[in-house]
């Protein structure tokens, strides 16, 4: 899948099964990489779905003529970043990546859709659950600093990533550049 020509489009209502079973796809192996809180009980499903296509909001990536991904891009204020333990690299407006999900880890997919977005707009936030090791990895291996800690409208935390052009701004001395992370055998 990785030599295919990749591309990124606007998610269409024909593409609705296509994007809940890539959904179920990251569910298991969330599952199956030690992350079994992160979108429980069928989150993110055909409801919300419809709502991100609303918002003209959600995105499919194409690998040669196949969806490969999905995810959510806005230049939109997140609520549950207002307040974080920890801080933002910066105030400005930001790209918002939210459900970023894809059919066969590993392949360059979800890297592909995160510089995608950062070309589009280069101050992108993103969150992910702290049992999201693939996620955590990834988000650093492009670049994204980790800069704190929020919590959903449900009280649950996430772990808050930022990425700005030129701007990342380095670890104080003797701090680490995110939390550790905790590997499961």
């Amino acid at each position: 899948m990785t030599d295919l020509q990749k591309a990124i489009r606007k998610a269409q209502p024909a593409d609705t099964e296509r994007i809940l079973a890539i959904y179920e796809t990251a569910r298991a192996y969330m599952r199956s990489t030690g992350n079994p809180g992160q979108w429980k009980n069928g989150y993110p499903g055909r409801d919300q779905l419809a709502r991100d296509m609303q918002k003209a909001a959600s995105y499919v990536c194409l690998a040669g003529d196949c969806i490969a991904g999905t995810f959510y891009f806005a230049v939109e204020n997140e609520p549950s970043y207002a307040s974080i333990r920890g801080s933002w690299l910066n105030d400005e407006p930001y790209g918002l990546i939210h459900r970023l999900a894809v059919a066969v880890p590993k392949c360059g997919i979800a890297a592909f859709c995160l510089q995608w977005c950062f070309a589009a707009v280069q101050n992108i936030r993103i969150d992910t659950h702290r049992d999201n090791i693939p996620m955590r990895h990834l988000l650093e291996k492009h670049g994204f600093t980790y800069c704190g800690i929020i919590f959903l409208a449900d009280g649950s935390e996430r772990l808050a990533y930022q990425k700005t052009a030129g701007r990342n701004r380095p670890p104080a001395p003797g701090q680490p550049t995110h939390r550790p992370l905790r590997y499961r055998s």
